[in-house]
């Protein structure tokens, strides 16, 4: 697999995994979940982090639409297992209308950012980082130049400034009285 297709892989891992995170934290305070506490995001980012790298992982059929789907879904019942068990309160593993309804409208318009930054975002930032890289790791040309005279002016006689003071370039000066 080519180092671009790698790239896409771990950016897309990367998205899913904090996209999971996120719409985890959301759909759980819409639910009626109470805001988090720090422990509980801790575990949930580790059980984020531990989904993008999953998904990074798998290589092939992992960029089609129903697969993304699936990898947003799983890794938001992931998060929300997660909120569910290390939040200090207990409300049950029952999803409400709210919260199921928020994680499925969170799914698709998540999988469409996932597979929109896929094919747009990602492809020009690898162009861009491929050009830098390239600008950056050639080595620089020494610029060495050899001195050569410049003719910045030419001297004429009958232009320069003693000759027109001396009235001329023929004969001795002239004396004046």
């Amino acid at each position: 697999m080519s180092s671009g297709a790698d790239a896409v892989a771990r950016m897309r891992g990367v998205f899913i995994g904090s996209l999971s995170g996120a719409i985890s934290i959301a759909a759980h305070g819409l639910g009626g979940g109470t805001v988090p506490s720090d422990e509980a995001i801790v575990v949930l980012l580790a059980a984020t982090a531990v989904v993008g790298v999953v998904v990074a992982s798998v290589r092939g059929v992992s960029n089609k639409l129903p697969v993304l789907a699936a990898f947003l879904a799983i890794g938001q019942g992931i998060g929300h297992l997660t909120l569910t068990l290390a939040s200090a309160h207990a409300h049950g593993l029952d999803l409400t209308p709210q919260m199921l309804a928020a994680h499925a409208a969170a799914t698709a318009v998540g999988t469409v950012l996932v597979r929109g930054a896929e094919r747009s975002l990602l492809s020009v930032i690898g162009s861009v980082v491929r050009t830098v890289v390239a600008v950056l790791s050639t080595p620089p040309v020494p610029d060495i130049r050899r001195w050569t005279p410049t003719v910045v002016r030419s001297l004429e006689p009958t232009t320069s400034r003693v000759a027109r003071a001396a009235g001329g370039t023929r004969g001795p000066p002239a004396l004046s009285w």
